[in-house]
């Protein structure tokens, strides 16, 4: 792989339980770091959820292989948050590409 493409450096996040007051969990995300990636592929679509039409961007993110990069972590590059949905690793092992779709609001 070419270092030229990985030229963005999101931020990424990992989803953890925190035990609060009640004595259950709350949600939150914990930073783990900067990583240098590609973002290609953008693509739209309009989706139907609970009877209420959303936008959703899909993008392709390539990255060199990390063991912590997996499927429910979110990326955050320039105010964009994306949520991991596959990590797809290529034949030698020497690139990730992860499927991702914006989270609005998060």
């Amino acid at each position: 792989m070419r270092a030229g493409p990985l030229r963005h450096r999101p931020t990424l996040y990992k989803p953890e339980q925190v035990k609060n007051r009640t004595g259950g969990f709350d949600d939150t995300w914990i930073e783990s770091g900067q990583l240098w990636a590609e973002f290609t592929l953008p693509t739209g679509r309009i989706e139907a959820v609970a009877e209420k039409l959303s936008a959703v961007v899909t993008a392709e993110v390539r990255v060199r292989p990390r063991p912590d990069l997996i499927a429910g972590c979110r990326l955050v590059n320039r105010g964009v948050t994306y949520l991991i949905v596959a990590a797809l690793p290529d034949n030698e092992l020497s690139m990730l590409r992860l499927l991702c779709t914006n989270i609005p609001n998060p």
